[in-house]
């Protein structure tokens, strides 16, 4: 069972990697010009090779985590609430993913209508789902809303203060 959970690890850590910098590459995609077609190309060539290889490390991902909880019995029982949110984080997570596909798909056919800071907001969202779900598996708490505002509290209040420098720096940047 543990050598399971390593690989389930493993898999879910790369699989994360790979939604961390998919997105980044779609905010270079939104930032370049129709006209860049050799950069255009590239970045689509490096989203789509990407996201394969999301997909070879998703599936088996989720199917070794279903045979932790389902076989081994892990998070079932009292006290399985935990389990049970993080099972719809990773739904969520499945969710992202599939909306990665979609929009790499919007790329690919020039149809694309978001811009470069929009997928730079979109790019933190699986950061958020990663830091909820481990922290549900190492806490394992009985009370989930203690938990969620708990975690939740110090993000807003980080993602506050991230959002107010950015604004600065732009303002900065406008007037010179």
């Amino acid at each position: 069972m543990l050598w399971i959970k390593t690989l389930h690890i493993v898999l879910v850590a790369s699989w994360f990697a790979g939604l961390f910098y998919l997105p980044r590459i779609f905010v270079n995609l939104a930032m370049i010009e129709e006209q860049a077609s050799a950069e255009r190309a590239r970045l689509l060539l490096m989203a789509r090779k990407l996201m394969r290889f999301m997909n070879i490390l998703a599936v088996p991902a989720l199917i070794l985590g279903m045979a932790l909880w389902l076989h081994f019995g892990i998070g079932r029982g009292e006290g399985d609430g935990w389990m049970r949110a993080k099972i719809f984080l990773v739904l969520i997570t499945v969710l992202y993913h599939f909306s990665c596909i979609w929009i790499l798909k919007k790329f690919e056919n020039s149809q694309n209508k978001n811009s470069h800071l929009w997928f730079r907001w979109f790019n933190e969202l699986p950061v958020l789902l990663m830091f909820l779900i481990a922290g549900l598996v190492v806490i394992k708490p009985f009370d989930l809303n203690e938990f969620f505002f708990t975690a939740l509290t110090p993000l807003l209040g980080l993602s506050a203060i991230i959002g107010l420098v950015v604004v600065v720096k732009r303002n900065r940047n406008r007037n010179r």
